[in-house]
């Protein structure tokens, strides 16, 4: 029997479309690719989802392959990206929501960075999660099993009560082999209609 639901953040909770970010700091159109690719398509971006690096050493070394006139958007990216708007993926909010009132616990384990803290209270439905796992405290990454680990340990939960949802499957896969049953996020109607499949009675919302 599924007990529990365990989210992903991006893509998931809310958006994560790095070049909305780029465009929000007014960056030059021309230049925007080439943000895009040295910024978020460079190592140290994962670094500092893995929490080995903080955003001032990545943002150096990013830096040294980009001109000047872009260093100032690479520090507010790697050091604030969170301080903008952030955009809920529809419908997320209230299946949270209506998943607390059923009674389930609500978790997250997410690939993000030590300030994750400071801004997920903003996102709607976060007050309904009894616990989380990020990624940088622990110094690992998905689909590496031992966090999936860490979050059935530190809240002693079993695998086979829990439910996954993440939006690339070889997160998934992982939470599977780690025990758990899941799905590919391909939206909420559609989660709805995997939770509904797997005995959890939401509501089938537009579906």
């Amino acid at each position: 029997m599924i007990r529990n639901i365990i989210f992903d953040m991006g893509n998931v909770l809310i958006y994560w479309r790095p070049d909305v970010l780029v465009e929000r700091l007014g960056v030059p159109e021309e230049d925007r690719p080439l943000l895009l690719r040295e910024v978020f398509g460079d190592v140290n971006w994962l670094q500092l989802d893995r929490g080995i690096v903080t955003p001032e050493e990545a943002a150096d070394r990013m830096c040294r392959r980009l001109p000047r006139r872009l260093h100032g958007a690479v520090h507010q990216l790697t050091a604030g990206w969170w301080h903008g708007p952030l955009l809920p993926v529809e419908g997320m909010a209230e299946l949270v929501r209506e998943l607390k009132e059923l009674g389930y616990g609500i978790y997250l384990l997410s690939n993000a960075g030590v300030d994750l803290p400071k801004f997920f209270p903003r996102i709607p439905g976060s007050e309904c999660f009894d616990g989380r796992v990020v990624s940088a405290f622990h110094k690992l990454l998905k689909p590496q099993p031992e966090l999936y680990q860490i979050l059935l340990q530190e809240y002693s939960l079993k695998g086979e009560e829990c439910f996954f949802t993440d939006d690339l499957n070889i997160n998934v896969e992982a939470a599977m082999l780690a025990g758990m049953s899941g799905t590919v996020f391909r939206g909420a109607d559609d989660l709805r209609r995997s939770l509904r499949e797997a005995g959890i009675p939401v509501s089938a919302g537009d579906v």
